[in-house]
């Protein structure tokens, strides 16, 4: 589903060059729960918002779909995250003046989705997420685990081909990082290629295959509980 070659991201200021993805090179395929490891800096997010057509690199290429992507333009890169991409973030990234059926409309209304199939489709995944009863309340009147049950059923609504989760449990208690874990875990057993960058090596766990970054180069990866390979 995506590969990348040689993928490298170098930030530059005035007085200092820093290189935050060193020539990395993976493949994730259709249908995989993939986890990326590794100590804070180490490119992880810089990594998770290439993927996700957030930023571009500075040199190599990433195929999604068999595509080269890296040099595609913004309003390119916006239109192939639309229709192919859902985002599940550490800091849940609700908006506090929506309610829950507004925020997890919104990626239907950006599709321009008809009103009636937008009601469905929100409603279904709403109660699939167990949190229908609260499509009226605002974020704030939510419990971290409620906001982070919204936030992925934001990003599964339009059935993205890919999820992309930062951190998916960081702010969340052991039991509804469980939770959020175990829905994740289940919409990828229904299809869904899923990527997740996480310090929790419970919620790697999850995971069929484990990516470990460090200083910007992929020093091993495990394949359930394997070592599969490493690189020195």
């Amino acid at each position: 589903m995506l590969r990348t070659e040689n993928l490298t991201k170098v930030f530059r200021t005035d007085e200092v060059e820093t290189t935050a993805l060193n020539s990395v090179k993976f493949e994730v395929k259709k249908g995989e729960f993939v986890a990326v490891m590794g100590p804070s800096g180490c490119g992880k997010s810089t990594l998770l918002n290439i993927l996700g057509l957030l930023d571009n690199p500075t040199s190599g290429d990433y195929y999604f779909d068999g595509v080269e992507v890296s040099g595609f333009s913004e309003k390119q890169r916006a239109k192939l995250r639309k229709e192919n991409i859902g985002f599940v973030f550490q800091n849940f990234n609700l908006i506090d003046e929506l309610n829950v059926y507004e925020n997890v409309e919104l990626p239907l209304i950006y599709l321009r989705m008809k009103s009636s199939e937008r009601k469905q489709r929100v409603e279904e995944v709403l109660d699939q997420m167990k949190i229908l009863h609260r499509k009226k309340h605002f974020p704030l009147q939510l419990s971290g685990g409620q906001q982070q049950r919204v936030a992925v059923a934001r990003a599964v609504v339009a059935s993205p081909k890919l999820i992309l989760a930062d951190e998916p449990t960081g702010n969340l208690d052991s039991a509804h990082g469980q939770e959020v874990m175990n829905l994740l875990e289940n919409l990828n057993q229904k299809g869904t290629t899923l990527i997740i960058v996480t310090h929790s090596q419970r919620d790697a766990d999850y995971a069929q295959r484990i990516i470990r970054l460090f200083d910007g180069e992929i020093i091993n990866e495990n394949i359930k509980g394997k070592l599969e390979s490493v690189v020195i």
